[in-house]
């Protein structure tokens, strides 16, 4: 069978051969069954491993999980043969009873065994099997389709051009190289599918049907599956109407900044209850918090974070609104999630470069949506949807730049490719579609 290839597979490859354990986390129906099947299909053709060598185990199996809870040990066992390592697939991990120590033990016990685990649930996944696994881990992410992964899958041509200027993009934020992309002629090509993929976003189950109507029941039953049943049950969310509403306004208000206070009074909540919440959902990739950027206690904000959807289909759904992007009032949160969504999944993937993504806020409400800070470097992002006829920035961004001096900066347009210099520092204009 032929797979769409993720990008988070060059990763696990590299590791592959090591014996730490390998944790894949991710919302479910993001394809962390069928990564699986495309790491196999690697050790088989690639590696040159017998297929008997590798054991895939859906732990969602009330069989498999049932033996596996009684006697993990012997379980294994079982399927070793041989010197040469075997390697066991534990799909859905997160329902395995003290599944941490029960890892640790094998871990520890076998050493021509390597184990890969997928979970739906980071707090289940990592927060109850990590403090077993010291030492003994690789954690991965793997969220909805990127829009670069959504191209390949539908339009190579669109991918080819994507990744190339993309790669410039990369090259800008982690070598300071500036991108000089030419004047941006793929607008019109770049329209229909942009708008498809911020409009119901990358689950793969979407991704493969044409159909709006389609579309929109995938992302019915992913919602009801995932977020009110898997979540709720999972981590024995006691009060369903309270996460729900919790859930449903946090949608409306996607791309601002929260105001506990306001969430707490409108979903009937208290702060600490509130907390709990947030916290479930963004460790079960729902949503992704941003923290505000800032060094001068005085006069920039310190604590709320901004909030999105690490999807924006289901983001979509919840609002129950899949009118066209330039139709909307919420364009502008809409691409600014998607921004948000494309620069957490370059984190996630990122080999040898570690940055974190804040935003900025002063108190007199200058702002600059994304700030990528490294340790000795910060770059400045900020949102345009709009079509530009020649460069121009904003106060607020004029106001960071001047105040922290970066090298290089980036705005993300509608249609625009060009540069600028403000006081010595160079900002990259970028169509949006490019992150």
């Amino acid at each position: 069978m032929e797979y769409l290839d993720r990008e988070i597979t060059t990763k696990l490859k590299k590791w592959i051969d090591r014996r730490e354990i390998y944790a894949i986390k991710g919302p479910r129906q993001c394809g962390k069954t069928t990564l699986l099947y495309i790491l196999k299909d690697y050790l088989v053709h690639e590696k040159g491993v017998d297929e008997d060598r590798i054991i895939f185990l859906n732990c969602e199996d009330y069989e498999v999980l049932e033996k596996f809870n009684k006697n993990s040990k012997e379980f294994i066992s079982s399927y070793i043969t041989g010197r040469d390592i075997n390697y066991f697939f534990l799909d859905e991990f997160q329902y395995v009873e003290d599944g941490g120590r029960k890892l640790k033990i094998l871990y520890d016990t076998y050493e021509n065994a390597k184990f890969i685990i997928t979970g739906s649930s980071s707090l289940e996944l990592t927060g109850k099997t990590s403090k077993f696994l010291v030492g003994r881990v690789f954690e991965f992410n793997l969220y909805p389709f990127s829009f670069k992964e959504f191209l390949n899958a539908k339009d190579k041509r669109l991918a080819r051009i994507h990744n190339e200027r993309n790669e410039k993009f990369k090259n800008l934020i982690f070598n300071s190289i500036n991108p000089g992309i030419d004047e941006e002629i793929f607008t019109g090509d770049f329209k229909n599918l942009f708008a498809e993929y911020v409009t119901y976003g990358g689950y793969p189950e979407v991704i493969k049907t044409d159909d709006k109507e389609t579309k929109k029941e995938i992302l019915k039953n992913i919602y009801n599956t995932y977020v009110t049943r898997d979540v709720i049950e999972l981590l024995k969310i006691r009060d369903v109407f309270k996460f729900r509403k919790i859930v449903s306004v946090l949608s409306s208000q996607s791309g601002g900044i929260a105001n506990y206070n306001e969430l707490s009074s409108v979903c009937e909540s208290y702060y600490k209850e509130l907390m709990e919440i947030l916290d479930v959902l963004e460790e079960t990739f729902i949503i992704k918090r941003v923290t505000p950027f800032y060094r001068n206690l005085k006069t920039e904000l310190k604590k709320n974070p901004k909030v999105y959807f690490v999807d924006s289909g289901l983001r979509n759904y919840t609002i129950n609104n899949f009118a066209p992007v330039d139709e909307r009032t919420d364009k502008g949160e809409i691409i600014e999630n998607f921004v948000l969504n494309q620069l957490n999944q370059l984190l996630s993937l990122s080999h040898e470069y570690e940055f974190r993504i804040n935003y900025w806020r002063t108190l007199g409400k200058a702002e600059v949506d994304f700030i990528l800070n490294f340790q000795k470097k910060i770059i400045p992002v900020e949102v345009k949807y709009k079509k530009f006829q020649k460069p121009e920035v904003t106060r607020s961004f004029r106001s960071f730049l001047t105040a922290y001096q970066p090298d290089n900066a980036v705005l993300l347009t509608k249609n625009y490719s060009g540069k600028m210099n403000v006081n010595g520092i160079n900002i990259s204009f970028i169509p949006v579609w490019y992150v």
